[in-house]
């Protein structure tokens, strides 16, 4: 097996990622189900605080943002850079929440790892391999976004590249693969939850509103990933989606994303996990 430190190996546990938040440590991992939401980018700072307020008040574990986004094309909004995560870190100290945010340049890494308290690899970078022994060096959990187009092996041997260079923490995340099929952003592969945890001691969580691109799908799909087994989810949710500057079609409202937490956390229970 490639895979050699993301594989399962006999009776060995599955690996449990620790968080420092201001009510204590955060799990992700065996046990837990870990909810992680908040729009797709930072887009200015009250927005951003008064979604961040909004999420906490719901019960959210981690709260999410994109400070540098991978846009297809150079004319969209790509993230408020450094300010974008000042903005993050000000969100951190005003709810007590952990925060993750992506990188996509090396050379922004030590000012991600600094002011976040994760640090994501997209979908389009799981095979930048520069990127990911950066990230391996770094001591921050890393959520590791399967690639568009790739295997379930090549998805863990991106992870390898991670915990060779050193880094344990690594945290996978199904977003959805590119299919024939037009009618959803992508095509969501449930059944490679349930595969990584055969296969491997990694957590797992899915990305509904990435793998289906559209806002009715992301509660059904959530409910199914943690059918599945996924240790959590990570989902966009804006205050106003129809004024989004990235992704509004597939982010839910507030209440709705009140309503599907109120559902995944029966679900979770009655998996015998955990949800705070």
């Amino acid at each position: 097996m490639a895979f050699i430190l993301a594989a399962k190996h006999g009776e060995m546990q599955n690996s449990v990622i620790s968080i420092a938040t201001g009510q204590g440590d955060l799990t992700i991992g065996e046990g837990s189900c870990t909810i992680i939401a908040g729009p797709c980018a930072v887009e200015s700072r009250e927005a951003y605080l008064e979604i961040a307020l909004l999420l906490k008040d719901t019960g959210v574990h981690i709260l999410r943002g994109g400070a540098y986004k991978p846009r297809t094309s150079p004319y969209s909004f790509a993230g408020l850079g450094l300010e974008g995560l000042k903005i993050l870190a000000e969100a951190r100290e005003l709810t007590g929440l952990p925060v993750v945010t992506e990188v996509l340049d090396p050379r922004d890494l030590d000012n991600v790892a600094c002011y976040s308290d994760m640090v994501q690899v997209g979908s389009r970078n799981m095979q930048n391999f520069t990127l990911l022994r950066e990230v391996g060096r770094c001591r921050r959990p890393v959520v590791l976004k399967r690639g568009l187009a790739s295997t379930i092996e090549e998805w863990l041997l991106a992870a390898e590249y991670i915990l060779d260079a050193g880094n344990e923490q690594v945290i996978l995340c199904e977003r959805g693969i590119r299919t024939f099929e037009q009618m959803t952003r992508n095509t969501v592969d449930i059944g490679a939850v349930a595969l990584i945890k055969e296969l491997s001691h990694l957590p797992v969580l899915v990305d509904p509103s990435h793998a289906t691109g559209r806002r009715s799908l992301v509660a059904p799909v959530a409910r199914a990933a943690i059918a599945a087994g996924a240790d959590g989810l990570m989902i966009e949710v804006h205050q106003r989606p129809d004024e989004a500057l990235s992704d509004g079609a597939q982010s839910l409202t507030p209440e709705g994303f009140e309503a599907l937490a109120h559902d995944i956390g029966r679900l979770a229970r009655l998996s015998g996990k955990e949800f705070i």
